[in-house]
């Protein structure tokens, strides 16, 4: 049995940042290399001239109720409490979604309201979370128009623009990820802990990375590196936190991804909406409009505000963003996932074709880790 005492992982996002700061705290040599000129992945935010944290790939709010990742990611950050909510414009009505009880307060009149609510409380249990395709299959006439309406305002026109299908098109595990809420809370998460890291993602990754054992490489393309270290590599563990069609050459065909890309303006103006995110779900092509200063509570006279757009992804040309989650395209990645030698693992978004919130990137990692090191 070969032991392997170094490491190279490839993306030196959460999911390679973590499990390099793991394999470094027992003892073991770590190269990270990125073929980015930066390190935290899609999670890298800088502060600009308007002293405002930016996001550079889109929001990102952390959320967990998994005690052992919240404890690891405090070993390299503080948190703020911030608790994240959604608006979207509906009817021309800024409101909150999960659609939830306050939101037919909002969008209808209170008599229709009152009903409703009368309906979803004797239909359902207080607190839950229904999956709006789920919701739909209702008997009574009062809540099929209320899941109608739901599903045409909130979700079709909304997840067309996203992912460019209808929702029912895709898979159950990305529809129930905004579902109907039959509750009064506001909150887009209702994880015990909640919050954005002090001073950035990008300072928690580079103390994550702040290890005599661990060696970063920026600008580093994989493949390359590999050819110019093949001989050396053969005794290395290897985490590949990349696309893995791309890992084999593409040679059984490429998985697909949707990916985003974002307007930037700057405004002299102290807000520009609202709230951190509104949703457009009805009007305008782009999604919605992030704008970073409130998470961290920045001081400025200026605010920056980003537009998502959603597209597919285009190799060369975009970043991946999504998976595209379905039968096919699971079987072509367990094909993928069948030719890996015994010294290579993948993980992350890319490296396991799922879509992760951070806690599950973190989670993934440390259990990957746990497993390498019992194993």
């Amino acid at each position: 049995m070969m032991i392997y005492n170094k490491n190279l992982i490839a993306g030196c996002g959460l999911s390679g940042a973590v499990i390099a700061r793991l394999l470094a705290d027992i003892g073991e040599k770590v190269i990270v290399i990125d073929r980015k000129n930066h390190i935290a992945g899609n999670i890298y935010d800088y502060k600009d001239e308007n002293g405002i944290y930016i996001h550079k790939y889109g929001s990102h709010i952390f959320h967990t109720n998994n005690e052992k990742v919240w404890e690891f990611l405090n070993r390299f950050t503080s948190f703020n409490t911030y608790m994240h909510k959604v608006i979207a414009l509906i009817d021309g009505i800024e409101t909150t979604i999960p659609f939830n009880i306050n939101t037919l307060y909002d969008v209808f009149p209170k008599s229709l309201a009152k009903r409703l609510e009368e309906k979803l409380l004797n239909k359902f249990e207080y607190n839950t979370k229904v999956p709006i395709l789920e919701f739909q299959k209702q008997d009574d006439n009062d809540l099929k128009f209320l899941a109608d309406y739901i599903y045409e305002k909130v979700f079709l026109h909304y997840t067309a623009k996203q992912w460019g299908k209808n929702p029912d098109e895709i898979a159950s595990a990305v529809t129930a990820r905004v579902p109907v809420h039959v509750s009064k809370d506001d909150r887009y998460f209702q994880d015990k802990y909640q919050g954005i890291p002090l001073n950035g993602y990008t300072k928690m990754v580079e103390n994550i990375l702040n290890h005599p054992n661990i060696e970063v490489k920026l600008n580093t393309d994989f493949k390359e590196f590999a050819s110019d270290n093949q001989e050396e590599l053969k005794n290395f563990r290897i985490f590949y936190t990349g696309s893995i069609d791309e890992f084999f050459d593409y040679k059984y065909g490429e998985l697909p991804y949707r990916s985003v890309h974002f307007k930037f303006e700057t405004h002299n103006r102290e807000f520009y909406q609202s709230n951190a995110v509104v949703n457009y779900p009805c009007n305008y092509d782009f999604t919605r409009i992030h704008e970073y200063k409130y998470y961290l509570n920045d001081e400025s006279d200026k605010t920056v505000i980003a537009k998502e757009y959603s597209e597919y992804f285009e190799n060369g040309k975009n970043e991946r963003y999504y998976p595209i989650c379905n039968d096919d395209n699971k079987n072509l990645y367990e094909k993928y996932l069948s030719q890996t030698p015994d010294n290579l693992y993948f993980l992350g978004r890319l490296g396991d074709y799922k879509y992760y919130d951070m806690d599950k990137a973190v989670e993934r990692a440390i259990n990957l880790f746990e497993e390498i090191k019992n194993g």
